[in-house]
């Protein structure tokens, strides 16, 4: 099955909403609900299967955690194409997974240049390509410069002599964020953080992610020994918790330009792979550029 869809606005990522006549108007958020145990059962399950899966292929590294993103790439790219181009689904994602494919094994082969190049112009021939599969042409390049980039900075960070550290706290953060800002937020509720956008989440359940992601990123450093004091690690923490509630926020904002609900049903309880690692993406581009600040420092 694909993503649950609804009828779509007429709007680019590049551009604004079309006011001509007869454009159709953007898709109203769902209506906030209410706590559902049930769904959290099923995304208990899905986790005991989907956590070890992820912790061994990062322990393990090397052509291990290369297979799992490269795997993760590949189906990141098929929901792109069924939420982008409903009429060619399988045509766009197989563009989009390849050039974000070749930039993924160019990074892990250190070819970071060739990788960081992949994308830019993979990105401009996927537009391309993808000519009359989709509304706009920049949705289909959006696809490749939404995926690679996350991907090459999980790369990066795991090929580093202390990754294997670094990765396992960018996993903590993004998940602590994730499940104490929905757990909290459906417990104590209160006013809603964005409610035009995404109505089920609250000012509360913001703060609790916020907090239990630099708890989380604290506690990583001191198993760990990364050389970093707690005020630094809880900084590092709060700003990737910030941006795995910003990636967050951002999908749902793409999923309402195309009027879909999930972005497709692979995972249960989860709905597609795009909403499990959205807010995952953009911190890990976060991580990232600390590190590499970090690394620089250490340098010079």
């Amino acid at each position: 099955m694909g993503p649950r869809r609804w009828r779509p606005p007429s709007r680019s990522i590049a551009g604004g909403i079309d006011v001509t006549e007869g454009s159709r108007p953007m898709t109203s958020p769902s209506p906030a609900k209410r706590f559902n145990w049930g769904n959290l059962r099923t995304r208990v399950v899905s986790a005991t299967v989907l956590v070890p899966t992820v912790v061994a292929a990062v322990w393990l590294g090397g052509y291990w955690f290369l297979a799992l993103s490269l795997v993760c790439t590949g189906v990141l790219a098929r929901e792109w194409g069924k939420i982008s181009a409903p009429k060619a689904p399988n045509a766009v994602g197989a563009v989009v997974g390849l050039f974000c494919a070749i930039a993924v094994a160019a990074a892990f082969l250190h070819h970071f240049f060739v990788a960081w190049a992949v994308v830019l112009i993979g990105a401009f021939l996927a537009g391309l390509i993808a000519r009359g599969a989709v509304e706009r042409r920049a949705d289909a390049a959006y696809g490749v410069v939404y995926i690679a980039p996350a991907v090459i900075a999980m790369v990066w960070v795991r090929s580093l002599s202390d990754g294997l550290w670094w990765t396992l706290l960018l996993f903590v953060v993004t998940w602590f964020a994730d499940i104490f800002a929905y757990v909290v937020g459906n417990l104590l509720k209160g006013p809603k953080l964005w409610p035009r956008i995404s109505p089920n989440k609250t000012w509360s359940g913001f703060i609790g992610g916020l907090v239990a992601a630099a708890i989380g990123a604290v506690a990583v450093a001191e198993l760990a020994d990364l050389r970093l004091v707690w005020p630094a690690a809880a900084l590092i923490g709060l700003l990737g918790g910030l941006a795995t509630m910003a990636g967050d926020l951002w999908e749902s904002i793409l999923k309402r330009r195309f009027g879909v609900k999930d972005s497709g049903d692979i995972i249960p309880g989860h709905g597609g792979l795009l909403d499990r690692v959205d807010g995952l993406m953009f911190a890990a581009i976060v991580i990232a550029a600390i590190r590499l600040i970090d690394h620089l420092k250490w340098h010079h």
